[in-house]
């Protein structure tokens, strides 16, 4: 089932063992019940993975961003009281299911049609409920992928809170500027964006430290960089209002050791 992801899709498997390993914890920032059967059912596209990888290797280096960034987004969905939810790559993002939407939220997840079937299986092993209007869209977010979002019902008249979550990075300055370049033209005022922000790549960032860690260049080859330090003034240029936040400052705030890194989160507000 593993062999039809593509190969940016498969590192959503390592990311669910690190999910998994959160969820796992006595003092826990999120609790992500699918992440296991995620892991269990896909772990064959990455050999070698284990669940406790978060404590060695690449996962290692990886699991602490995981897990403040999902706390951080978590946040950000219900705080952001948008009536209409879109997960741009949802991938194996569980957030329909596990949180706690207000009654009328609408959710809509767009990935790729194989994608998506792996992921619909394995919920349905566990008996997954949906806790909102959970709308799937099977599109190429490389193509027109408006169309097929109307189509399914999205409407552009309301506010909507967007999620770019580990997206932007695998795609071109060029991509990304076209992808959010449609977000702000079917996003209503008062509709909110955020993704991942990595004002640089310095000799000792994560980037570099991953593509020397044993399996990371299978990942870090992926990387195109997305708008990279540019994001925020590509933000305001379009029309949008952008709040940037450290990984170091959310950490503090939840209680967590994590190193000094100017690596963060942008949300904006149109």
């Amino acid at each position: 089932m593993t062999e039809s992801l593509p190969a940016v899709s498969r590192t959503a498997v390592g990311v669910a063992a690190l999910r998994a390993y959160e969820s796992s914890r006595p003092d826990r920032l999120f609790d992500d019940p699918y992440a296991a059967a995620f892991f269990a059912a896909g772990r064959s596209a990455l050999p070698g993975l284990e669940r406790g990888s978060a404590q060695a290797g690449l996962g290692a280096l990886i699991y602490p961003q995981v897990a403040i960034r999902t706390r951080f987004f978590d946040d950000y969905l219900l705080d952001a009281g948008c009536a209409q939810v879109v997960l741009l790559a949802a991938g194996l993002d569980a957030r329909a299911f596990r949180l706690a939407w207000p009654p009328g939220t609408r959710l809509f997840e767009l990935d790729l049609p194989d994608v998506l079937a792996f992921k619909d299986d394995v919920l349905a092993t566990q008996g997954a409920t949906p806790a909102c209007a959970r709308i799937v869209v099977r599109a190429d977010l490389r193509e027109d992928w408006a169309a097929p979002l109307r189509e399914a019902g999205f409407d552009p008249a309301v506010p909507t809170a967007w999620l770019a979550e580990g997206l932007l990075i695998y795609l071109s300055y060029e991509e990304a500027s076209r992808l959010l370049t449609t977000v702000g033209e079917l996003s209503a005022p008062g509709s909110r964006v955020s993704f991942e922000h990595r004002p640089g790549d310095a000799p000792d960032s994560l980037l570099a430290r991953a593509k020397a860690a044993p399996g990371g260049e299978h990942v870090t080859r992926l990387r195109k960089g997305g708008l990279g330090d540019r994001a925020p003034q590509w933000l305001r240029e379009h029309g949008w209002e952008p709040a940037t936040v450290t990984r170091s400052e959310l950490a503090a705030g939840y209680g967590r050791q994590d190193e000094q890194t100017p690596d963060g989160f942008v949300t904006a507000v149109l």
